[in-house]
């Protein structure tokens, strides 16, 4: 049992960090803070509706990849014969705009945090990739991404409830709305959004390669699964509640968000100067993390496919940052890139999570293991869902280009 229990605590708790912070970038806390100055108070029943939606499809994935001990891509080629491709291709492509965001957004914290002006854009996004890339520079690149997202995730909770008690947030509407939303047609958007940019994409699979890497596999590893895949939602889930609470604590006092960067302006509104140092480290932190666990997983669906990728994967992992800084500097606008891949990552997630379920059903990749059927029920519930609300959202995300 001991060794059961330190697994966890080294390969299942990191496993669980790398997918919470790769979630927790900078496009979660832009999304976040434009939705809630949006929505107000009813973004808390979008906020309830994604955790349910995080805890089924984190649940299927995890256990389905876990037993079986492979790769997403690896369960989808044998699904369906090229399918495997297909995903791969999906998800480095959501991968990399999510990390073209999450070095903007790092750049951005870096900014707020030492009192740079965008002229020094050059240095801090080039710094940023710098950072990210210099973890797989490591012989045990894995062990040091454990590390380095659990400290910095811990930092992220702590710095987050402080600027929330600052607010002073309407903590009984939030109870109310989180049940009784107001006009929940206009909901559809932020809840395919915050689905994407934490179960969307390369981020639902993140901690489960992370355990086949490791080795956690098998049935008889099943409950550390659960625990590792459980522990990533609710670290995830923790954070977005009190940065909504802090966020919603300065709108309903009357603060308005700057368009062009709100998770900033509701730091320095909520908590003074003071305030935007903190979410300087906030959003550094968040991008950072993000880095390392998007070039991660994004690389990690593409080693099983293509062996020279295996072979040199950390050379890869740090051209995929590379890359990601590149087009940043070139691109510019991260706030609009960080909604617009979240919502992209969304449209990703039921044919990802479809995938995964229909390999439950193949005793080539599971072997005797039955799969729970309320866990199948649900999962496939999720994927229909998210593919309606992926459907009905498509003008809203179009209208993210303009």
């Amino acid at each position: 049992m001991s060794s059961k229990k330190s697994l966890f605590t080294t390969v299942g708790l990191g496993a669980a960090f790398l997918m919470a912070l790769s979630a927790v970038g900078p496009g979660f806390l832009t999304q976040t803070a434009v939705f809630t100055a949006q929505h107000r108070a009813n973004f808390a029943f979008v906020i309830l509706v994604v955790i349910v939606i995080n805890i089924i499809a984190q649940m299927n994935v995890w256990r389905i990849m876990g037993v079986s001990a492979m790769r997403g891509q690896d369960i989808a080629n044998k699904v369906f014969k090229g399918s495997g491709f297909f995903l791969a291709f999906l998800v480095a492509l959501g991968g990399l705009a999510f990390n073209i965001g999450n070095v903007g957004g790092s750049s951005l914290g870096l900014q707020a945090l030492f009192g740079l002006n965008e002229s020094s854009a050059i240095l801090t996004v080039g710094l940023s990739g710098l950072i990210g890339a210099s973890l797989f520079l490591f012989k045990n690149f894995l062990g040091a991404v454990d590390k380095f997202v659990k400290v910095l995730g811990a930092v992220v909770i702590v710095v987050i409830f402080i600027v929330m008690v600052q607010t002073a947030p309407p903590y009984g509407q939030v109870a109310v709305r989180a049940f009784v939303p107001e006009n929940i047609g206009n909901l559809l958007l932020p809840i395919l959004t915050l689905a994407g940019g934490t179960v969307g994409g390369y981020i639902i699979f993140s901690g489960g390669h992370r355990l086949v890497d490791a080795g956690m596999t098998g049935k008889e590893n099943l409950p550390n699964i659960d625990k590792s895949a459980i522990s990533g939602v609710a670290i995830c889930s923790v954070v977005r509640i009190l940065l909504f609470l802090a966020v919603l604590g300065v709108v309903a006092a009357g603060g308005v968000l700057d368009a062009g960067n709100p998770a900033p302006s509701a730091f320095r509104l909520g908590a003074g100067e003071i305030g935007y140092k903190f979410f300087g480290i906030v959003m550094w932190a968040a991008g950072a993390t993000s880095i390392v666990g998007a070039a991660y997983t994004s690389v990690s669906f593409l080693k099983t496919l293509f062996a020279p990728v295996k072979k040199y994967e950390k050379f890869f992992i740090i051209g995929f940052i590379a890359v990601s800084t590149l087009i940043m500097l070139i691109l510019g606008r991260p706030a609009v890139l960080l909604v617009l891949a979240g919502s992209l990552n969304g449209l990703i997630l039921p044919v990802s999570l479809g995938l995964i379920l229909c390999g439950s059903f193949r005793k080539d990749i599971v072997g005797d293991y039955k799969h729970p059927i309320i866990l199948t029920i649900l999962g496939f519930i999720v994927v229909a869902v998210m593919a309606y609300m992926g459907f009905r959202s498509v003008g809203g995300i179009a209208a993210l280009f303009r």
